[in-house]
């Protein structure tokens, strides 16, 4: 097979040399390789798996500052709000699908801007004020900056679906220096968890087309699981003495391109540091464009 010569690439210093595999942030050409043929899927699938190693890298990232609070509650005896986190890659298999799908070269440059899930982590909380009270201490984080929140608590989609979701960049740094790589993050309850899971096998085995009677149930069931999530936060607070986990109501835009590091829009008569600093001031940078969904939405709430 004739060697494509693409930046970022493998390359040969000599004829018969091993290859000489050149930094992992430089921008890949894969558009041009035939994957009709196994050694050009071979190839391609080789060049993404290469690519995803800054975002392999940013889940532990992430993963690292969740553990750290898990820890740091467990040995204090502070209530944890976290119950279980979980995270997943995306393969490079994936990533071709989704491309091919929506018609866009296979190139990683466009494939950073196309794809905002490749990394993801999922964070499952008891109670819906956890949900707000864990985006708080991940976001106070100096190196966190915020890409986009969308909160389909407050706001679920038609379906029903409800959940957190941000989009965080975080530093990864390697030996050609620090790569920013945006890290998906869901943040749930646990009933919110187990109405999606349901959905997702729901989907799975009906290839999206599913009966009419089984959507109206998934809708139902969605009803019942927010109906249930707020007894048990009503419950929760009770038991509390009245005081909760959360914060006050605070709007973040969907596309903030914010820093965790200031607060520069804390709400009269609030205190920083409780408010958490991730209302900031926006970056000097524009944020990446987002593609992935169009159901945008503006607001963030967090319980006060």
């Amino acid at each position: 097979m004739t060697e494509i010569e693409t930046q970022g690439a493998r390359s040969t210093t000599n004829e018969g040399a091993a290859p000489l595999l050149r930094p992992l942030t430089g921008p890949i050409d894969l558009s041009q390789i035939d994957l009709e043929m196994n050694e050009g899927l071979r190839e391609v699938r080789e060049g993404l798996t290469r690519f995803l190693m800054p975002y392999k890298f940013a889940i532990d990232e992430v993963m690292t500052k969740l553990n750290i609070l898990q820890e740091e509650f467990s040995q204090t005896g502070e209530y944890n709000p976290i119950e279980h986190v979980s995270s997943r890659l995306k393969d490079p298999d994936s990533i071709i699908e989704k491309m091919r799908r929506r018609g866009v070269p296979l190139q990683t440059d466009q494939v950073r801007e196309t794809i905002t899930d490749i990394a993801g982590v999922r964070v499952v909380c008891a109670f819906i004020s956890d949900v707000y009270r864990v985006f708080e201490l991940l976001t106070a984080h100096n190196d966190v900056t915020i890409y986009q929140v969308k909160d389909y608590i407050e706001h679920p989609k038609p379906n029903g679906y409800r959940s957190l979701h941000l989009l965080l960049e975080v530093p990864v740094f390697l030996s050609s220096g620090p790569v920013q790589t945006i890290v998906e993050v869901q943040i749930r309850t646990i009933a919110m968890d187990f109405w999606a899971s349901l959905e997702h096998k729901i989907y799975y085995k009906y290839d999206t087309e599913v009966p009419a009677h089984l959507l109206q149930g998934l809708s139902d069931a969605a009803e019942q699981a927010g109906q249930l999530d707020a007894t048990m936060e009503g419950l929760h607070i009770a038991i509390r003495g009245g005081q909760n986990s959360g914060r006050a109501v605070v709007a973040v835009p969907e596309r903030t391109g914010q820093h965790a590091a200031t607060d520069a829009h804390t709400p009269a008569g609030t205190d920083a540091q409780q408010q958490g600093k991730h209302a900031a001031s926006p970056l000097a940078t524009e944020p990446i464009p987002l593609s992935e969904e169009k159901d945008r939405n503006p607001v963030v709430r967090r319980i006060a």
